[in-house]
């Protein structure tokens, strides 16, 4: 008895399933991390034109900018691991589709209200996706995506910062052209991701994982307890220039240019950045020393600039200061996130993205209520930049005591060969990054 004949794969009557490659994937997907940043810092220099249109305080600015961050919070305690249980793509169209939602509100609003609502849309959106995003990319490519977390939120938020000052200060319809731009990238977006192939298995317990909780591996731990000053500090700066700031730098150039508010965030970010590339075969331990310092000189140079009127050193200040944002965050990325599990990734990129947003949003609207009810912008941005260099500090006695706990597991390891294969992986992380 003979087979049926088969088809060859050329045949036109057999269809192919269409799918993005892993190489496009995996940049589609850092994409949408630099798209939602853009989009968070985008209202950063419309908020004075928002302030003249609708006559609001520095407070409401603050509240505007920290609702944000509260609700990315938010989600990322709820629905930051669900990626983790039901795949990366029905994650992300989801957040896009709210994304694009946000750009919507943002574009045809009239008053505070709407841009409240707008905001929390785009937190929500933004800390469904990050845990999604940052884990697909660590799929895909361990090495590339530990890197690509650290920078694409920086690269993102320096883009949409600068984009959206000279699309205000140059191109007609400044509080619309910004968000219908973003609107068609997020489309764009959603077509790829419906055209990407699934990086993770269906695990059990999607229900059980909305309820708030912080996933961190045992093994991550005490890497992410010295860790938590610098990503506090780092983040607390980018809510400084991502609320005031634009008014201080104003102040010390002597000049009401919507562009100067985009630009003094766009230097931070995008600084830190650069520094991320320039700094991505050192030693983690090693990155995140020299963040912490270029972090207290830089906020130390901005603060001088300010008291005596100098843009030159102000954004000399900024740029030294990015560095330590970059350096930082990339330090904290590299030392925490290589020792999760493929499945514990979401929720400990969750957990550190909830530190990171909560120490950029609280900060920020207790500025505001100063500035209001204290001693005015420029004595608030003051004890606010003393305030992370306090923090700086802190991280540096946090990096300079010797865990002895990790040592003593190190030696059983190298001696007597008892700790299983994926721990043993772990402690050597711990310790390439102290060194």
């Amino acid at each position: 008895m003979s087979l049926p004949p088969t088809f060859p794969v050329t045949d036109p009557f057999v269809r192919r399933e269409r799918r993005l490659g892993p190489g496009a994937a995996f940049y589609l997907q850092a994409s949408i991390v630099v798209a939602f940043l853009a989009a968070s810092s985008a209202p950063t220099p419309l908020y004075a034109v928002y302030q003249g249109e609708w006559g609001f305080s520095p407070i409401t600015t603050t509240m505007v900018f920290g609702i944000y961050a509260l609700a990315v919070l938010a989600a990322l305690l709820t629905v930051g691991s669900l990626s983790d249980h039901v795949g990366r793509r029905p994650v992300l169209l989801a957040a896009l589709v709210l994304q694009a939602v946000a750009m919507v509100v943002l574009t045809t609003a009239g008053g505070v209200p709407e841009l409240m609502i707008a905001r929390i849309v785009q937190g929500l959106s933004t800390g469904a996706a990050v845990g999604a995003v940052g884990a697909g990319m660590l799929d895909l490519d361990k090495a590339k995506g530990t890197i690509a977390n650290a920078i694409a939120p920086m690269t993102g938020t320096a883009t949409g910062a600068l984009a959206s000052g000279l699309l205000v200060q140059f191109l007609p319809a400044p509080t619309h052209l910004v968000y219908v731009a973003l609107l068609a990238v997020f489309v764009l977006q959603g077509v790829g991701v419906a055209l990407m192939r699934e990086t993770s298995a269906p695990e059990p317990g999607a229900l059980a994982s909305l309820r708030p909780r912080f996933g961190v591996p045992k093994a991550a731990r005490g890497p992410l307890l010295v860790a938590a000053p610098v990503l506090v500090a780092v983040w607390a700066l980018a809510g400084l220039y991502g609320s005031v700031m634009p008014a201080v730098v104003r102040g010390v150039v002597g000049s009401d240019s919507l562009l100067l508010g985009g630009l003094a965030l766009f230097a931070l970010a995008g600084s830190g950045a650069v520094s991320v590339l320039l700094l991505r075969n050192a030693a983690p331990g090693r990155v995140m020393l020299l963040g912490t310092v270029a972090l207290i000189v830089g906020v130390g140079v901005t603060l001088l600039a300010v008291d005596h009127n100098s843009a030159a050193a102000f954004f000399t200040g900024t740029v030294i200061a990015g560095v330590g944002f970059g350096g930082g965050f990339q330090g904290a990325i590299r030392t925490i996130v290589p020792l999760a599990a493929p499945h514990e990734r979401s929720g400990l990129l969750s957990t550190i993205y909830v530190l990171s947003y909560l120490a950029m949003g609280l900060p920020a609207v207790i500025g505001g209520y100063l500035v209001v009810h204290g001693g005015g912008l420029l004595t608030t941005t003051r004890e606010y930049g003393i305030a992370v260099m306090a923090l700086g500090a802190l991280a540096l006695l946090g990096l300079a005591v010797p865990r002895r706990g990790t040592r003593a597991v190190q030696h059983s390891v190298v001696v007597g060969g008892s700790v299983p294969a994926p721990q043993r992986a772990a402690v050597q992380e711990v310790e390439y990054a102290r060194r």
